[in-house]
């Protein structure tokens, strides 16, 4: 089974053209032909069944012949996330914390960041693959890059926590998230946040955390990160 995505499909319509990219990959790769079916989301939750009506592989037409409603979850995930001099390593994070259950993601930038400009609709593309592959039918939000202070200066919800490498107390996060509770998590560059950042972070009610006894690189954190909460969430 392989889903599609486009944004503008709203529940009620009954026919559906796909682009030219889309078309050939249904009748070149896939060999589908008129009176298969080929299934569909928007990212807002809709997942559509539908009926191939014209398999042309420069328009391909369906109809939609299903629609059903897959509810959000109680909760909701937003990682804040330094980018990562690789954007190699940085784009498998957002494909595999989409793959998890991320509901919003911020790029954030930090005193020690050392990549300031990351091409968004790259990162786009990467998460809305990662939406159709893991068929999932809600697409995370990708914010725009901000500074860290500004990014602490925004009102949270519920639950805000920070993972740092400073040697202090820190909170166990399995032990300090619950079900259906909103959850923030700072995450550092590769040389961590400095101390007037966490000490700000601080300030602004962010909790110290710690994801385990290893040193974890930026995106290895936020996928741990992700996968407790996720966890918890599930009855896991």
């Amino acid at each position: 089974m392989q889903l599609f995505y486009n944004p503008a499909l709203e529940d009620g319509d009954n026919l559906f053209s796909f682009n030219q990219e889309e078309s050939k990959h249904i009748v070149k790769v896939l060999r589908k032909k008129e009176g298969d079916e080929v299934y569909i989301t928007n990212g807002r939750g809709d997942f559509f069944t539908a009926q191939v009506l014209i398999a042309d592989s420069k328009l391909c037409k369906a109809s939609i012949i299903a629609t059903q409603k897959r509810h959000p979850k109680m909760f909701n995930l937003h990682l804040a996330v330094a980018p990562t001099k690789s954007m190699d390593r940085y784009e498998w994070f957002l494909e595999k914390v989409t793959e998890i259950g991320v509901h919003e993601i911020t790029p954030i930038l930090c005193d020690r960041s050392e990549r300031k400009i990351l091409k968004m609709e790259r990162l786009q593309k990467v998460v809305q693959s990662a939406m159709k592959q893991s068929m999932r039918t809600y697409l995370p939000k990708i914010n725009t890059p901000v500074s860290f202070k500004e990014f602490i200066e925004q009102e949270h919800k519920e639950l805000t926590f920070i993972a740092h490498c400073e040697d202090e107390e820190k909170l166990d996060l399995k032990r300090c998230i619950a079900a259906d509770k909103d959850v923030t998590i700072l995450i550092g560059p590769e040389g961590d946040f400095t101390k007037k950042e966490i000490k700000e972070a601080y300030d602004k009610g962010f909790l110290p955390i710690t994801l385990g006894e290893a040193r974890l690189r930026t995106e290895t954190a936020a996928i741990v990160a992700c996968t407790a909460v996720a966890l918890i969430n599930s009855g896991s």
